[in-house]
């Protein structure tokens, strides 16, 4: 069953650029991109189901999520558009590209590989449950919890994203994580539907990943054809550690599009 989502919209004409973000992360995430290629551009930012300010369901299958992105741009009457997909978002924008390809005009993939991964969360979630069982009121206290299993301060930032206070002045967790727990096999698996996809298509890997290492560039170019992978000096969270050439190269890739 297809999820309404919630999404932001900075209006526009022509072919927008629709931000599908990671697992737990949401559009708040890309704020600063959104404005900057706004400037040139309709951009649409969504908060996947069980994400951000979207319902929470069952399921977190890519073909699901795929459903849910193809719905808000039917509501945006959005007949084609670029695809920018991070991470579990990147496999979500893959997924659409095969089952709807006529909504896709090029897709852009950051730091993923249409492969299946093993599991690899596991201090993550168990940081999230002991925010959740600890009830902290104020961000000290839950990044004190947070630390109990993650040393790195970047990462316990993303997550303290995720946290939203209550009228009763604890912070909560805005995701569906029990959701999202039951559902990690299907996000770590490939991306749904079948074949190649046949459109223009730029990846951006971080050079301290390995979402996207050499051994895996034979089965992206399988999947993807037409990539033209480039390397950020960063982690994962490229789009943040390496925020402006980040979107400086978005933006010469779409606007390569538009020659």
């Amino acid at each position: 069953m297809t999820v309404s989502l919630e999404y932001t919209d900075s209006g526009g004409q022509g072919e927008p650029l629709v931000i599908v973000h990671g697992l737990l992360g949401s559009a708040d995430n890309w704020r600063s991109h959104v404005k900057q290629w706004s400037g040139e551009r309709r951009v649409i930012a969504l908060d996947l189901r069980n994400h951000g300010r979207s319902p929470h369901a069952e399921g977190m299958d890519y073909a699901q999520m795929a459903e849910d992105v193809a719905a808000v741009m039917d509501r945006c009457g959005v007949t084609r558009g670029h695809l920018l997909g991070h991470s579990m978002g990147g496999k979500v924008v893959m997924t659409l590209a095969r089952l709807h390809p006529e909504l896709v005009a090029s897709l852009i993939v950051a730091d993923i590989a249409p492969v299946a991964y093993e599991h690899r969360h596991d201090s993550v979630f168990s940081a999230l449950r002991r925010v959740e069982q600890g009830e902290p009121t104020d961000r000290r206290e839950a990044d004190a919890l947070m630390a109990e299993v993650i040393d790195d301060k970047p990462t316990r930032m993303f997550l303290a994203t995720n946290l939203v206070r209550g009228d009763d002045r604890v912070l909560r967790l805005r995701v569906n994580l029990d959701a999202i727990e039951a559902g990690y096999g299907q996000i770590m698996a490939p991306p749904g539907g079948e074949g190649s996809i046949d459109v223009p298509t730029l990846v951006l890997r971080g050079s301290r990943s390995d979402y996207v290492a050499d051994d895996l560039l034979e089965s992206l170019r399988a999947v993807l054809p037409r990539a033209e992978v480039k390397t950020l000096d960063a982690g994962h969270w490229l789009h943040t550690e390496r925020a402006q050439e980040f979107q400086e190269q978005v933006a010469e890739f779409l606007a390569s599009l538009d020659d």
